[in-house]
C-alpha cells in the first residue's frame, strides 16, 4: 500500500508546479476537444504526466488508468481488470470549470487492487484541502477525521445530481421539482461534491456516468466518513464498471428517498 502522506505530497507539488500556474493564464492553443463538449487543457496533459511517472514509483509493479490516457487510448481502461495494482487520476477533475476561468475543480486520485478501491485522495488546489482515505481506516482531511451529516429530514436533503430519469428529465429538475428535498446544486466538480458530502455540507451526489476517475476515491471517502455509496440499481460500487450510475449519501434515508424520486420519475 502507498503512503497516504507521500502521495498527497506528490498531488499538491503536481498541482502547483503544472495546474495553479496556468488557471486564468491559458491561452487558446492550451484548450481543445477530445470530443464535442468534452475539453482537455495542456495542464490536465501535464499533471497526468507528472502524477503517472512519481505515483508508479511509489508502488512498484502498478500502473496507471488516467483520464487523458483513456481518451488517446481506450484499452487501458482493461487495466484496471487486471492483478496489477492501479493508480486511477483524473488530473483535474472539472476541466470545463478550469478553462472558464471558474473556481471548481479539483484533482482525483485513486488506488486500486484486485477491483477494489483500496485509498483516495481528492484535492482542492485554491482552497489547499486535501481529502484522503484507506479503506477501514476512515476519511481524513487535515488530521481531522470526516464524518458525514447525520440524519435530517428529507425536506431538508441537499446535494447534486447528474443525467436524466426513465422519462429523459434531467435528475437535477426531478428532484428539485419533486417538492420533497431541500435543493439541487451541481458544481461540475465531482471531486469538490464528493468533498462536500463527506464532510457534512451536503447530503447526497448523484451522477449519470461511473467513469473511476471520475468516482472511485470519492465513493471510498464518502464510505469512510460514514456515508453510504453504491450504484443507482442497487448494486454495489465496483470502479471497473464505468457505465452505471454511482449514487453517494450521507445515510441510508437520504439515499433511498434520492434514489426513489429518480428512478420513480416518469414526466
Amino acid at each position: 500500500m502507498p503512503d497516504l502522506e507521500r502521495v498527497a505530497r506528490i498531488i499538491r507539488e503536481t498541482a502547483a508546479a503544472e495546474i495553479l500556474p496556468r488557471f486564468r493564464a491559458l491561452a487558446s492553443g492550451d484548450i481543445r476537444e477530445k470530443r464535442p463538449g468534452d475539453l482537455v487543457t495542456i495542464a490536465d496533459l501535464e499533471a497526468e504526466r507528472r502524477l503517472v511517472q512519481l505515483l508508479q514509483g511509489e508502488a512498484p509493479g502498478s500502473v496507471a488508468v488516467g483520464e487523458e490516457g483513456v481518451a488517446s487510448d481506450p484499452a487501458q481502461l482493461a487495466l484496471l481488470a487486471g492483478d496489477a495494482p492501479v493508480w486511477v487520476i483524473d488530473p483535474i477533475d472539472g476541466t470545463g470549470n478550469f478553462a472558464k476561468g471558474v473556481a471548481r475543480f479539483a484533482v482525483i486520485i485513486a488506488f486500486v487492487a484486485r477491483g477494489v478501491t483500496e485509498a483516495g485522495w481528492i484535492y482542492d488546489p485554491l482552497g489547499d484541502v486535501m481529502m484522503t482515505a484507506r479503506r477501514g481506516g476512515g476519511a481524513w482531511s487535515e488530521g481531522r477525521r470526516l464524518k458525514v451529516a447525520g440524519e435530517t429530514h428529507v425536506s431538508n436533503l441537499t446535494g447534486s445530481a447528474y443525467g436524466r430519469t426513465a422519462a429523459g428529465v434531467r435528475a437535477s429538475e426531478a428532484l428539485a421539482g419533486s417538492g420533497r428535498i431541500g435543493a439541487v446544486q451541481n458544481r461540475g466538480c465531482s471531486g469538490l461534491e464528493y468533498m462536500e458530502v463527506a464532510r457534512g455540507d451536503a447530503n447526497f451526489t448523484l451522477h449519470s456516468r461511473s467513469l473511476p476517475w471520475d468516482h472511485a476515491a470519492g465513493m471510498l471517502i464518502v464510505a469512510e466518513a460514514g456515508g453510504v455509496g453504491r450504484f443507482l440499481d442497487g448494486s454495489d460500487y465496483d470502479p471497473r464498471i464505468a457505465d452505471r450510475k454511482p449514487h453517494a449519501a450521507s445515510t441510508e434515508v437520504a439515499w433511498q428517498a434520492v434514489a426513489e424520486i429518480v428512478t420513480a420519475h416518469t414526466a
